[in-house]
Parts: C-alpha cells; structure tokens; sequence
C-alpha cells in the first residue's frame, strides 16, 4: 500500500485485503490513529475521491481501485510510539478455515482509533502474525460482551456481509433494565438517526428521518418487588443499527443497566456499587449460514461471570 503523506495528497490503491470495505471503513484502517470524526469530515468535505471522483461514506472500493487520501496528520507508527497492550488470549468459540468466533470481554473495542491504539482486531492480528486476512464481519460496542465475527477470507467476509444485508442472520442479546416491564414480547419499531455531538463523539436518536429499525424484545426473568424493580430481556435484532437496542430501550423509558451514553448515570452508580461495574449487555447468540459449505450454524456465548453472578445476587433476593 502506498505510503500516506502528511504535506501532500496521497494515492492509495486497493489491494485485496481492502476490496469490497465501504471506503469509511477503509480510510478508518489505513489512518490508523485519526479518529472516526475527522474522518467523516474529510469524506463529507469532498476531499476524498476514488478513481477522481467524489464518493459517500456507504461507497464500495475494489482491487485496483485509486483513493485520494488528503493531506493529514496520523498517528506515528507503531514502532514510534509506546503502547500497553495487555496480553491477548481470546476465548474462541469457534474457528475453522474461513472464520473465527471470538467470545469478546466488556472494556475492549473492536478496533482502534478514536484515542484507542489497539481493539481487538489488531491485536488478533498482532497475535497471528501468519495470518494473510482477518476482517470484521460486524461490530460490538466497547462495552458489550459476547459473540463476534472475524473473517479469514475475503470470499467469507462478503458472504457473511450479504448475510447480514439481506437480514439472513439471527442476533441475540441479553440484558437487564430497570422499571416494571410487563409484556411476555415487545415489538419497538423506531427510525434512528446516528449523528456526532460538538466533542465528535457518536450519538443515535430516535427520529423520523432515520433508518428504519426494528428490535424484539422478549422477557426472560423478572424481579417485581427489587427497589427499582428489574427485568432480564432477550433482544432479536432485526436491523443492525448503531446502538439500537440501547437507544430503543431509552425510547421506551427503560433505562439498560450500565449504559453510559443513554441510561441513568445515578442509578448506574448505585449499580457498581452493588457489584455491576459494567453495561448489563451480551451478545449471547448467533445462526447463521456458513460461508463456505451453507450450513446453518450457531455460536452461543454464556453470560460472562460477573453478569452471572449479578443475576444470582438478585435471586437469591427473591
């Protein structure tokens, strides 16, 4: 790959491990450091072009492929600065020839940037050095626990990407919220709307001129007589939008447990305090067909310990 400037324009040509990214998620892999907001800046500036045209974030590169990447100021290499990195054992829950299931902790995001150095996805690579290919098929917010998707081939990545366009995925989640939840199945439509705050932190709203979203919420268990009272909830994604289940459920006047960006920061406190130091949301479960043989497959993650223990601790209230 070309080498990027921080004077001058670059020329970028896409190589196979780029082929087929959206070319946000492109440029966020090769500006290694420059946070997502500037970014975004330069595509919506119309300082990027591929083949000397101008392009929009949701835009598809190819192999050959020429990028004009503008003038700007990276991150130094990683020989140039010192990171602290703890030791990288992930728990794999599956693997074979054309992907890997990793069982991701709450507290490590899935790629760097934004001030973060390493996520996990450059700390797999770092870890298999071997590797030729290793791609996200999707994404977890940082803390959110449980099963996620890496590609090992490129002709994985674009099956399991069409699987997740085409809404051929099956994702659930499980999670704990405050307030008398009554309903055995709750069905929340609501268009969201993802936009950046001043600071350029990510924010998602509920709003009319959104992307059509869709989360079913089942109830799993619930605590009637706690002081607030709780409820523990499956969530089945229809859509996989940025932060859905956590902004349906502000939506809906259910704050989820732990959330810092949309929940209740009192109750939150008062939540570590009785030992739930993290956001109560796992992705516990995942079907899918398989990229290469079309088999049906699914790869379940049990709720980490300490979300375990949490749910134990309120039983044995009861």
């Amino acid at each position: 790959m070309n080498e990027l400037s921080k004077d001058a324009p670059s020329q970028v040509t896409v190589d196979e491990a780029g082929a087929g990214q959206r070319i946000d998620n492109f440029l966020l892999r090769i500006l290694k450091g420059v946070p997502k907001s500037h970014v975004y800046r330069i595509l919506r500036s119309g300082e990027v072009r591929v083949n000397k045209g101008r392009v929009g974030p949701d835009v598809r590169v190819q192999v050959g492929d020429v990028v004009r990447v503008p003038p700007i100021r990276t991150a130094p290499p990683a020989s140039e600065r010192v990171a602290v990195v703890r030791p990288f054992k992930p728990a794999i829950l599956f693997e074979d020839d054309a992907l890997i299931a990793v069982d991701k902790p709450a507290g490590l995001a899935v790629h760097g940037g934004s001030g973060i150095a390493l996520g996990l996805i450059e700390q797999l690579r770092a870890a298999r050095p071997q590797a030729r290919f290793l791609e996200l098929v999707h994404r977890l917010d940082r803390e959110t626990s449980g099963v996620l998707l890496v590609a090992k081939k490129r002709s994985a990545l674009t099956s399991l990407h069409a699987q997740l366009r085409d809404g051929d995925t099956d994702k659930r989640y499980l999670l704990l919220v405050r307030g008398p939840w009554r309903a055995q199945e709750r069905v929340v439509d609501a268009p969201l709307f993802k936009f950046a705050t001043r600071e350029g932190e990510r924010r998602v709203r509920v709003d009319a001129g959104g992307r059509a979203s869709t989360t079913i919420f089942r109830l799993r268990e619930r605590w009637r007589a706690h002081v607030p009272p709780l409820a523990l909830l499956e969530a089945e994604l229809e859509t996989g939008r940025t932060h859905q289940i956590r902004v349906h459920l502000a939506h809906l006047g259910h704050a989820l447990a732990g959330d810092d960006k949309y929940g209740d920061f009192a109750w939150n406190r008062e939540l570590a305090k009785a030992g739930l130091r993290r956001m109560f949301l796992h992705a516990t479960r995942m079907t899918f067909r398989h990229p290469g043989s079309g088999e049906a497959m699914t790869i379940e993650s049990p709720l980490p310990a300490e979300l375990a223990a949490f749910v134990a601790k309120l039983g044995a209230e009861k």
